[in-house]
């Protein structure tokens, strides 16, 4: 795992080589292994490295055998060994053992197929130095981030923004759209970023850069078989087959490096699962790794030392407290590069720091799990919702609203008037979003503390736009898929992989692995029938009856918690930490210019009133994301230019390609 960067130029200059310099030097915390960095007269490429696979000779960039296609890669190619066997069959020369060299020569042999091939975890730039080509390329999901900005006369591309706003000549503004998304969906939708003039690149794509233009198009999307036309129908085969993939994909992703790997152990059924994978299918020493909350109402720590024993692990685990998530905060918001609406990613970020400490660089997880198969109480409510709006003036279909939620101490069943008004707006049956209204409009709530001036921006903002993506076909498919289409499309890689889970992982240099999002595991699951991942309102059902031998039946019965942390109580159960009072004071909120400053100072105060103490959702999400927005401007607005350390790490190598510019005298 790795961070990269660089500049290629259409005309003008070669690439600024102290630009790209300080570029590697803001994403060593992806890669503090060594540097790298190629140039020549129209291109440079830049990586950080966190070595895993071959440590001896992977550095990067890394090129072919005659020196004109050059890579900088942040990821891993799981398969990497397979298709490495196939080139060399085919006549290609290999100098490393590493994934990095398999893509080069994957690249000569397939081109923008190659991709399809991967099984893996990738953001990836190829430079053709004869063709004069960049590639740029995402994995399926989003799992790792690619950032770029460009003009008519070169384009610029990092693993982080941070990396891009080292230099001063890109903007440093917010941007309206990007926001109204992260306040509606939880998080942008790519290309859109928080940043005007900054794009990501979508998941599941490549993009192209040329002699004829700039150029993107995807080769992978989520896709679903029309409701009724599933393949497999024979539950028993299923949970066999879904088994037999999963297996595969935890020991590809436990054994696949040459530096010890750990696991997440949150007490939920997906990381017992992984965890329980390798203990009985690899040889390997296990070691998984905690988290532990002071506050009850959060801590799963008795299901984890269920199966810590059961595993015979070496286990660490770490207790957080509110205090802990105030002070850690800050540097949170600096790795998410967007505002977040929970303090969940602070968690997990002290988790990876006690990875880190313990000598590990890699840990697998449970991650993708629930979008995959259908694991949240979003797709939960989605089924409610639909059973409710095919008869919505039933005085008996609203009662089943009431069987949501079992986990929460103030669960829909006890006030089930609030919960039927809440769930029962916008019942239409042909709403492909029928699932999803209620979060967005509870999200949406908080856009009524926006500045008057960037509220009529965003009222012309997103609406509907992720609905705009929906494939023609998804028509056809059962509700439940178009649901985890959705997912898929904003939580799944904007959030759940990125806030809480590359950044945070990263953060502290240590590579996440995600066995549920293998290639493999995601075709066969799509392609289940809805009822097989969510059986009434039984989710992740054949999940739980492909492993139930391996987990025990407290863990694999239990009605699923979802990970959560103290969010507003965080700031303010004991002495507020110092520096919220000096990123939410009214002269910082209006320089800002996102949020009105009475409005926040009124929400700041009822904080401090109550200590944060039972606050509802709607004032948990307001002050979320008036902090993180807040700490976010200040960052990387106010401060985009000056980061503590622009320093490459050491060793670095450097591969100067440009030619000297000759006299004419």
């Amino acid at each position: 795992m790795c961070g990269i960067c660089g500049v290629v130029v259409t005309d003008g200059p070669p690439p600024d080589r102290e630009l790209v310099t300080r570029m590697i030097g803001r994403l060593r915390h992806r890669g503090p292994d060594g540097s790298g960095l190629y140039l020549d007269d129209q291109a440079a490429l830049g990586h950080t490295r966190l070595a895993i696979i071959d440590t001896e000779g992977g550095a990067q960039p890394l090129c072919n055998e005659d020196g004109t296609l050059w890579i900088s890669f942040n990821g891993e190619i799981f398969n990497y060994v397979e298709l490495g066997d196939e080139l060399r069959r085919r006549g290609h020369r290999f100098r490393t053992h590493s994934d990095t060299e398999v893509i080069v020569h994957a690249w000569e042999e397939w081109g923008e197929d190659c991709f399809t091939r991967f099984n893996g975890q990738w953001a990836l730039a190829l430079w053709d130095s004869r063709e004069r080509r960049l590639v740029l390329s995402r994995d399926r999901l989003g799992v790792r981030p690619l950032f770029f900005t460009r003009d008519a006369h070169r384009i610029a591309f990092a693993s982080e923004v941070k990396a891009l706003m080292a230099d001063p000549e890109v903007p440093r503004e917010l941007d309206p759209v990007g926001l109204d998304q992260v306040l509606t969906y939880w998080s942008t939708v790519a290309p859109r970023t928080v940043f005007r003039g900054i794009e990501q690149l979508e998941p599941g794509h490549v993009a192209v850069l040329d002699r004829d233009g700039f150029r993107r198009r995807p080769y992978w999307s989520a896709d679903f078989p029309a409701r009724g036309a599933e393949p497999g129908q024979d539950v028993e085969e299923n949970a066999r087959e879904l088994r037999e993939r999963i297996v595969e994909a935890a020991r590809l992703r436990f054994l696949r490096s040459d530096v010890p790997v750990g696991a997440y152990l949150s007490g939920g059924i997906d990381s017992s699962i992984t965890a329980a994978v390798i203990a009985r299918y690899t040889d390997a020493p296990l070691h998984t790794f905690s988290l532990r909350f002071a506050d009850a109402e959060y801590d799963e720590g008795v299901h984890q030392q269920r199966m810590v024993a059961q595993l015979g692990a070496q286990h660490q685990d770490i207790t957080v407290s509110p205090a802990d998530v105030a002070e850690v905060f800050p540097d949170v918001v600096l790795h998410t590069e967007t505002p977040i609406l929970r303090t969940a990613p602070a968690p997990l970020f002290l988790l990876s720091r006690l990875v880190r400490q313990n000598g590990y660089k890699v840990v697998v997880t449970g991650e993708g799990a629930d979008e995959v198969l259908a694991g949240y109480d979003i797709f939960r409510e989605g089924r409610v919702r639909a059973f409710w709006a095919r008869d919505p003036g039933s005085t008996t279909r609203d009662r089943a609203v009431e069987l949501l939620y079992p986990w929460m101490a103030n669960n829909p069943g006890q006030a089930p008037a609030f919960a039927r008004s809440f769930f029962g707006q916008d019942l239409d049956p042909d709403d492909p979003a029928i699932s999803h209204r209620p979060r967005w409009a509870s999200t949406s709530a908080v856009k009524g503390m926006l500045a008057p001036g960037l509220l009529d921006e965003v009222v012309r903002g997103a609406g509907d736009d992720v609905l705009a993506l929906l494939p023609p076909q998804s028509a056809s498919w059962d509700p439940l898929s178009r649901a985890q289409w959705l997912e898929m499309t904003t939580l799944l890689p904007g959030y759940i992989l990125s806030s809480q889970g590359d950044r945070m992982l990263m953060a502290n240099s240590v590579e996440g692995r995600f066995p549920f999002l293998d290639k493999d595991v995601i075709a066969f699951a799509n392609q289940l029938p809805a009822r097989h991942k969510l059986n009434g309102l039984d989710e992740k059902h054949l999940l739980k009856l492909a492993f139930e031998d391996l987990v025990p039946e407290e863990i694999r019965r239990r009605p699923k918690q979802p990970y959560r942390a103290p969010d507003t109580a965080s700031f303010f159960t004991d002495t507020p930490p110092d520096w919220l009072g000096d990123v939410t004071s009214p002269a910082a909120v209006a320089d800002a210019g996102v949020f009105n400053p009475r409005a926040v100072q009124g929400l700041l105060t009822k904080a401090a009133r109550t200590h944060g103490v039972r606050t509802g959702n709607t004032d948990n999400m307001r002050l979320l994301a008036v902090v993180s927005t807040q700490l976010l401007h200040q960052q990387l607005v106010v401060d985009a230019g000056r980061a503590t350390d622009n320093h490459p790490p050491e060793p670095m190598t450097v591969i100067d390609r440009v030619q000297p510019v000759r006299s004419t005298a």
